[in-house]
């Protein structure tokens, strides 16, 4: 008796334990964000992890021009969002390193 309540545990275990492949995930796919530009939060992080996951973020130079127009803020990769968001000049970001055509946000 005791040998056959562990085999029906072991079942219900291994059963529960299964995803069902018809269910959704709640995350995006990172190809799916690569047109998406993400703000920096107000609360900018401390610490980051190493993933590499490259984007191009919108950094302001801190240039400002009185006379004529100049560019105040350039485009720079960072390794992942969470890096670029860590300097205080980052505005937000793209997913996908800089391109030389990358439009300036």
């Amino acid at each position: 008796m005791l040998r056959i309540i562990s085999i029906v545990t072991f079942a219900l275990i291994i059963t529960s334990c299964t995803t069902n492949p018809g269910a959704q995930s709640n995350t995006k796919k990172p190809e799916l964000e690569k047109s998406e530009f993400t703000q920096c939060p107000e609360q900018r992080p401390k610490i980051c992890t190493r993933e590499y996951i490259p984007v191009c973020a919108t950094r302001d130079t801190g240039v400002r021009c009185v006379t004529t127009p100049c560019p105040s803020s350039e485009q720079k990769t960072y390794g992942n969002g969470c890096s670029a968001c860590a300097d205080e000049m980052v505005l937000g970001y793209k997913l996908d390193a800089c391109t030389p055509e990358t439009p300036v946000q």
